[in-house]
């Protein structure tokens, strides 16, 4: 069994500083090539990649096998002609010893590209990659940061940020004091890094595709969304307007609770309104109902009350708003004298009401469930 021990140069220095035209095989023949290469530039790595070679080939006889050393090169002028040389030399050598394998001895990453053009023409036993001990985390280095500037992905997420801070710092450093201008570049580049650490663009072209795709398709959902964004919006006015109303000033609980209750009906709406249209959407795709949509204007209305009645529990213990007060009344010959509700009562008539109409969501729920997925044949 014959291996074939290939040194690759595909830059072409060895025949471009030596005149000697490749491929060459043999031990003193290549040992001859590498000091005459050697003494012309001894600083090449190239020269360590065919020392490494006649190693590997020594040993390779040592264990009792047969090892052809050989150099094969390209070229200078372009990639695609010192891979085209290389591939030609490679068949020179195969066909003058016809070796059973290979091993091939390669001193850069760039070197393995050529691997597959080897395979295809023999079969590789080893790869042997040489690297000089003192430029070991120079080179790592280098290739490191030529994979990061071809990733184009990359380049826009790092270069282009670090480019736009070094242009915009300095103009705002003529406009104002150092300090602000470290401040601003330092906000800026932290919103950036929230934004891609939260995935906020990918979030944003899914719901445009999604949002593209309800008007498309029809979907109600995207109108009644619409309708609840906007009912959001006048809650928050509502809710803003009648925070800003309040005689206390200083007391931040009791504004946040102004805030709930004036926002709150509203939102709620906008809630029910969203899963209304959603629910519409399921019936009319599917003509069937799920359980968690169903469920979901029934939950919207019920926390909306529990929240309005805590809200007004609180306000209302402020002297903020006057509590509910029922008139008399006469029917007939009856008489209901009136009633004023206590702050407790109150709270508990909303928190019950908001628990009826959560059970009531289940129970409604629960019984459309068992009505659909009712054989009909048994029926």
């Amino acid at each position: 069994m014959q291996t074939l021990v290939v040194a690759i140069d595909r830059t072409g220095d060895v025949p471009g500083k030596t005149g000697v035209s490749l491929p060459v095989s043999g031990v003193e023949t290549v040992s001859d090539l590498i000091v005459e290469f050697g003494m012309e530039d001894p600083e090449d790595s190239t020269v360590n990649t065919l020392l490494e070679a006649l190693a590997v080939g020594r040993d390779i006889e040592e264990t009792g096998e047969s090892a052809v050393v050989g150099i094969v090169s390209g070229n200078a002028e372009n990639v695609v002609s010192a891979d085209q040389a290389i591939a030609k030399q490679i068949d020179e050598l195969i066909e003058i010893h016809d070796p059973d394998s290979a091993v091939v001895v390669i001193d850069s990453t760039e070197d393995e590209r050529l691997l597959p053009i080897i395979e295809s023409r023999i079969r590789i036993d080893s790869v042997d990659r040489v690297v000089v001990r003192q430029a070991r985390d120079l080179e790592s280095t280098y290739y490191l940061l030529k994979q990061f500037l071809a990733d184009e992905e990359l380049r826009g997420t790092v270069l282009i940020p670090i480019g736009i801070v070094m242009l915009v710092f300095p103009a705002i450093l003529m406009l104002s004091d150092v300090a602000v201008a470290i401040g601003s570049i330092t906000a800026v580049i932290g919103t950036f890094l929230l934004y891609r650490g939260f995935g906020v663009d990918e979030r944003l072209a899914t719901l445009s595709t999604q949002a593209r795709d309800a008007l498309y398709s029809g979907r109600i959902s995207i109108v009644t969304s619409v309708i609840a964004a906007g009912l959001a919006l006048v809650g928050i006015f509502v809710g803003v307007l009648g925070a800003s109303e309040l005689p206390i000033e200083g007391l931040e609980f009791v504004t946040v609770m102004a805030f709930a209750y004036y926002s709150v009906p509203w939102i709620a709406l906008g809630a029910i309104a969203a899963s209304i249209g959603r629910l519409v959407d399921e019936v009319l795709r599917d003509e069937t109902i799920r359980t968690a949509s169903l469920n979901l204007p029934f939950g919207a209305l019920a926390m909306g009350l529990v929240v309005r009645g805590f809200a007004a529990y609180f306000l209302e213990r402020a002297a903020i708003i006057d509590g509910i007060v029922l008139e008399p009344t006469r029917i007939g010959a009856i008489t209901i004298r009136g009633l004023t509700l206590s702050p407790e009562h109150r709270l508990a008539g909303f928190v019950l009401l908001g628990i009826f109409v959560s059970l009531l969501g289940i129970g409604l729920t629960s019984r459309l469930t068992h009505d659909g997925d009712r054989d009909p044949e048994a029926a």
